[in-house]
């Protein structure tokens, strides 16, 4: 029998995992935290029974997922839940941008740019299940669907500020540009329209949906099917040198590409190992987890609804934050993501007090305290919010890196999302899983399609692996 090890246990790990145990591998996985899953994990804080998630949350690109869908995981205890909107971009008007799962609905609330909105997201929502076999894996192949991608991947090239402007009102545009932001790049660069417009479209298609119970419900079924065909998870294992690995037949690496280039030293090709230490980081997030009396009083009525809510105000000031944090600067109104999970899931709750996730937008290893400025950003849209915390949890940048590692100075993406590591990975090569040693592969977010628990990095860093075990067979 194959074997194989696996260096972390995130939802791509995981994946790549159990992609290899369902093949007949016997597969190890080691983590070095106490608790398998990465960003995909949830706990009790703040208030006993209370379930705050970590990191990942809302989960528009995971709930369509061809990996995750191949494997009935509602027997390993995972159910997806839905809010009845999506989310909700509140302005200082107290009108908003209104993301619904239906084109149909979110482009009749968008006024005169409705048809605009229907005319770009109609079509690949309709079809995402197929363009996901292309948009899910590494860009630069040759396409299952060619006319497909063909109609929809030009726009994707286009600045979020260029695509922003197909659009006429406030609300559109910055619905559009808050779900572009999401990259953590300045929204005039290049191809900072093509995460928007893959989340749109998969969240048309299924809904942002969150797990029952708790984004750790991702992780939990997918360990149960991983010791259901065979596999071992071994927690609080730290790998930092190529000596500690146990021998094994492929090894899978579910980290940044920095610690996979630390672990394996001169084993690694020169020109890689290169690319991998000169791997650009993204900035960083400042989270902070709120018990919150009777939910959030916003002045719109259509966040009080809404899973997510993006706080910051209109697009210009949107853009502004966002070239701020990319030179290193701490805007003073920073963009904050609110999470209202419990919307969907209300037994996270406890009563009438709810679990309110959110983080702001920050430098890379911002070393301040930016709990102030979101609680002044979600008062600003939701007067009466400070009054109704009942207690809060911080995770700075630099706890955030404690908590994953991957998750250097913040950077919860896992690298800079810019054009060469958005099309490319963290190095310029058609297979960005390979790493120049027989049988060893990066599955981490650091590789496409990126950041989500969606888990195809791992998936597809497996495949290749089955491919090599086949030809050594």
């Amino acid at each position: 029998m194959s074997t194989a090890l696996v260096v972390g246990g995130g939802p791509n790990g995981l994946a790549a995992a159990v992609c290899l145990a369902a093949d007949g591998v016997q597969v190890t996985v080691l983590e070095a935290a106490d608790q398998v899953g990465g960003g995909a994990r949830s706990g009790e804080g703040i208030v006993a029974g209370l379930v705050h998630d970590h990191c990942s949350a809302i989960h528009p690109m995971a709930v369509g997922s061809p990996f995750l869908g191949r494997f009935d995981l509602r027997r390993y205890g995972l159910a997806w839940r839905w809010p009845e909107i999506d989310c909700a971009h509140p302005l200082d008007g107290g009108g908003a941008g209104v993301l619904h799962r239906s084109v149909a609905r979110t482009a009749a609330g968008l006024g005169a740019d409705g048809p605009r909105w229907r005319l770009a997201f109609g079509y690949p929502a309709a079809r995402f299940d197929a363009l996901s076999d292309d948009i899910m894996g590494p860009l630069l192949r040759f396409p299952h669907h060619p006319l497909m991608l063909a109609r929809f991947g030009p726009p994707t090239l286009l600045p979020g500020s260029v695509f922003a402007r197909l659009f006429s009102t406030q609300e559109a545009r910055a619905l559009f540009a808050g779900i572009a932001a999401h990259a953590f790049r300045p929204l005039h660069y290049p191809m900072t329209s093509a995460i928007a417009m893959g989340i749109i479209a998969a969240g048309h298609r299924h809904g942002w949906a969150v797990a029952e119970g708790g984004s750790q419900s991702i992780t939990n079924a997918l360990a149960r099917l991983l010791g259901e065909l065979g596999g071992k998870i071994e927690t609080g294992v730290t790998v930092k040198a190529s000596a500690q690995l146990p021998p094994a037949d492929v090894t899978m690496f579910d980290l940044a590409p920095s610690a996979v280039a630390a672990i394996l030293g001169d084993r690694l090709p020169h020109r890689i190992s290169r690319s991998f230490t000169r791997f650009r980081r993204g900035p960083g997030a400042f989270k902070v987890d709120f018990a919150v009396e009777g939910g959030v009083p916003w002045t719109n009525p259509d966040a009080r609804r809404a899973g997510t809510v993006h706080v910051i105000g209109g697009y210009a000031e949107l853009a502004e934050t966002e070239r701020e944090i990319h030179v290193g600067r701490m805007p003073e109104r920073p963009f904050v993501l609110v999470g209202q999970q419990y919307l969907a899931d209300p037994q996270r709750s406890v009563g009438n007090t709810h679990p309110v996730w959110s983080y702001a937008h920050v430098p890379n290893g911002y070393a301040g305290d930016a709990t102030e400025a979101i609680v002044a950003q979600i008062e600003r849209f939701a007067p009466g919010f400070r009054d109704r915390i009942v207690g809060l949890q911080v995770r700075s940048a630099a706890q955030l890196e404690t908590y994953n590692a991957n998750y250097a100075g913040g950077d919860i993406l896992t690298g800079a999302k810019d054009i060469r590591q958005l099309t490319f990975g963290p190095r310029i090569t058609l297979s960005p899983y390979h790493l120049g040693v027989p049988g060893m592969y990066i599955c981490s977010a650091a590789t496409p399609p990126g950041p989500g628990a969606h888990g195809m990095c791992g998936a597809n860093a497996a495949r290749l692996a089955l491919d090599y075990l086949s030809r050594r067979a």
